[in-house]
């Protein structure tokens, strides 16, 4: 069973957090400043852009350049690209990235990576240097790709080191990486992230961080509350918009890689066609009325099934999607599959969707730290 009464223990959680998930979320705010400073002290303010790119592609290690790849995409004002490595290797410093065959001078090549020790995405540089790309790196800047970004002539940011903890376990990762390369492509006209921006994303996020976080009670924590209504449940992730569908697919790594737990996302309208035999299979919670033998059924040594619940991810500023959430709300409960709809908060759509993204990382670290049953924590 499912301790809801740990969300209300904010020690025990602490405790728990062996890891920093709660700590990572927690200072996302800060994080943000520091690298918007770090960006600005890089002099991300004074390029020049000689126009906007073709195409944008993203290349590093992990999940991460890929989330940052849909979040960018559905921003700007070009296509974003995520670059996955080739190949099989195992680790970061065996993997090997390789442009596509088109590119070339009118394409712009973002690279994020907290190590910067990785030889493939090296190699990646001199490849892009020779195609006549455009380079940018979010790298410490003493290493090998360091190295290759200043002899290829490219552009590079400095990754916002963590205060506590190492690379590879540093939940706050993802906002290392995002402001800097927001505050480049503002600067190259992509989208809109001036640093008046990118202080209030800042602020939003201390704001959520109060909000969502340990010491806020159950009650009024909407990040608890998602926490509470996604345990012992099959979270179906459905958003209205690219934003949106950036943050579910997102929270969908962050439950699998960090909860533990599966998770699945879509956008709608075919989320409804890709997950429908999930709702039809596993959706009723009561028997038919006429099915005597199921209701007499002894389920003591009946082993629990994951439910579906759907988790419906409102666009901000949306007006086509209300149609669309509306058809999903009415399957899902033709079914009996629970629903909970998470709205982006009004102003700004930039920092509608950072404070959607505190909000699904605060849930991913609670289901994390607060395991159900047999599910690993």
């Amino acid at each position: 069973m499912f301790d809801e009464s740990l969300l209300d223990r904010p020690d025990d959680l602490a405790r728990a957090d062996t890891t920093g998930l709660l700590r990572g979320a927690a200072s996302a705010g800060a994080r943000v400043r520091t690298a918007a400073r770090l960006a600005a002290e890089a002099g991300v303010g004074d390029l020049k852009p000689d126009g906007r790119p073709r195409t944008v592609l993203v290349a590093g290690p992990g999940d991460t350049p890929r989330r940052l790849a849909d979040l960018l995409g559905a921003l700007a004002a070009c296509p974003v690209l995520p670059l996955p490595a080739t190949g099989d290797a195992p680790t970061a410093r065996e993997r090997r990235w390789t442009l596509p065959g088109w590119a070339g001078p009118l394409d712009l090549l973002l690279i994020a990576t907290a190590d910067g020790t990785e030889p493939g995405l090296a190699l990646l540089v001199e490849q892009a240097y020779r195609r006549g790309c455009t380079i940018s790196a979010v790298t410490p800047a003493a290493g090998p790709l360091g190295a290759a970004l200043q002899q290829a002539r490219g552009f590079l940011l400095p990754f916002a080191t963590a205060p506590h903890g190492e690379p590879g376990t540093d939940p706050g990762t993802f906002w290392a990486q995002l402001t800097p390369l927001l505050a480049l492509s503002d600067r190259i006209g992509l989208l809109s992230a001036p640093p008046g921006t990118l202080a209030a994303i800042a602020d939003r996020l201390d704001t959520a961080a109060t909000r969502f976080g340990p010491a806020a009670d159950t009650y009024g924590n909407p990040a608890k509350t998602l926490t509470t209504e996604l345990a012992d449940h099959l979270p179906l992730l459905w958003s209205s918009g690219p934003g949106t569908e950036a943050v579910a697919r997102r929270f969908a790594d962050l439950l699998t890689a960090r909860a533990g737990r599966p998770a699945l996302a879509a956008a709608l309208p075919e989320a409804l066609t890709v997950h429908g035999a999930l709702l039809v299979t596993h959706g009723r919670t009561a028997p038919a009325d006429d099915d005597l033998d199921d209701f007499f059924r002894d389920r003591v040594e009946e082993p629990d099934t994951l439910r579906p619940r759907a988790v419906l991810f409102r666009e901000p500023g949306d007006t086509a999607g209300p149609r669309a959430l509306i058809a999903a709300r009415a399957a899902a409960d033709d079914r009996g599959t629970p629903v909970t709809q998470l709205d982006a908060p009004p102003g700004d759509r930039l920092e509608a969707l950072a404070e959607l993204l505190a909000l699904t990382e605060f849930a991913a670290a609670y289901l994390a730290l607060t395991p159900t049953g047999d599910t690993p924590a």
